[in-house]
């Protein structure tokens, strides 16, 4: 019981690390291939497929719990990080006393598309959890999360907002985000997926995270 609740809380730590970073990173695009796209890309995929290592190892019901755990936190630290890049990294008192609209708008953005994006992607790896092709469900259920997730971001986050660049650029930005994203997870993170999979299975482990 002890080793399941530990197990729960480092899980929803990881989550809400790995939002925290990915809205720092992504708030500062550069240039790949002549295209622009943002340094969250390169972190933000791996939550999808703790998702799926959680769902698969456990259940769906832990996953959507240690979801709704991070949901909270990753809004809250979302906006305060995102006022503090605002006021140039200067956090202060008086920051929290100030409503910052771009950074509400973020941390709005990433708290609807983190748990539309985690709770699709549940969806689908169960819908084919069962298939004989290892790899099809972590595959196809962090492609789809990828997707819903990055859009709803970035049209919530900058359509029309007061950064001239990212209003101008964001629909760009987010086909980019998406396509490296999608290839980052089925060349790096899928593998990793299925390294510590069978880790899991060679040891016996299973359900390791359920009360």
């Amino acid at each position: 019981m002890l080793y399941n609740y530990f197990a729960i809380r480092l899980l929803s730590f990881c989550h809400i690390f790995l939002i925290s970073i990915s809205n720092i990173l992504v708030q500062y695009p550069f240039e790949l291939l002549g295209y622009h796209t943002t340094w969250g890309a390169f972190t933000y995929p791996a939550i999808f497929i703790l998702t799926d290592l959680t769902t698969r190892l456990a259940d769906a019901q832990t996953a959507r719990k240690i979801i709704f755990r991070s949901m909270l936190p990753g809004l809250v630290l979302s906006y305060l990080i995102a006022s503090s890049i605002e006021v140039n990294d200067s956090f202060s008192w008086t920051t929290l006393s100030t409503i910052h609209v771009m950074p509400l708008r973020i941390a709005c953005a990433c708290f609807i598309a983190y748990a539309l994006g985690q709770l699709l992607d549940i969806f689908v790896f169960q819908r084919y959890r069962n298939n004989s092709s290892w790899w099809l469900a972590p595959a196809l259920s962090t492609t789809a999360g990828n997707l819903i997730d990055t859009l709803l971001f970035f049209s919530i986050a900058f359509y029309h907002c007061s950064n001239p660049f990212l209003s101008q650029h964001w629909p760009e930005i987010a086909v980019v985000d998406i396509l490296f994203k999608i290839v980052l997870s089925l060349l790096a993170f899928v593998p990793i997926y299925g390294l510590v999979l069978s880790l899991f299975r060679r040891k016996g482990h299973f359900k390791v995270l359920t009360h």
